[in-house]
C-alpha cells in the first residue's frame, strides 16, 4: 500500500491517513479479506506517531471498513460503498477549494454549471 500525506492539508493526520486507506479499498486494491500491514509499518512508512495510524484504524473499523482480529490483524471487512467514496471526494474538493479561496456556494454554482 502506497500512502502518502500532504503536508500543507489542513486536516489531521489521521484524517488524512483514513482517506487514504479508504480511498484504496473503494479503488479495489484491497478486497473483503485482505490484510492491511501493521500499524507500525504504515507510520513507520508515512514518518508519523503509531497512535496516529491507529486512530485511523479505527475510525475505519467504526465504519465497517475494517475489522480488527486478535492475533490476526487489521482485514478488510467490505468495500466503500460508491456514496462513501463520493463523499470523500467531495470533501477533498470542497478542501481543495477553499484553499484556492472558493466558497462552498461558489462550488455548488460551478457544479450547477457542468449539469
Amino acid at each position: 500500500m502506497l500512502l502518502t500525506l500532504d503536508l500543507n492539508d489542513a486536516r489531521p493526520l489521521h484524517e488524512q491517513v483514513a482517506a487514504a486507506i479508504r480511498r484504496a479499498i473503494g479503488e479495489g486494491s484491497y478486497a473483503p479479506g485482505d490484510r492491511l500491514p501493521p500499524a507500525r509499518d504504515l507510520a513507520e512508512a508515512l514518518g508519523i506517531n503509531p497512535n496516529t495510524v491507529l486512530r485511523a484504524l479505527r475510525d475505519l473499523r467504526d465504519e465497517g471498513l475494517l475489522e480488527f482480529r486478535r492475533g490476526r490483524g487489521v482485514s478488510v471487512a467490505g468495500r466503500a460503498d460508491g456514496r462513501a467514496l463520493l463523499v470523500q471526494r467531495a470533501r477533498e474538493l470542497l478542501d481543495e477549494a477553499k484553499r484556492h479561496g472558493y466558497r462552498r456556494e461558489d462550488l455548488i454554482t460551478i457544479l450547477e454549471e457542468l449539469a
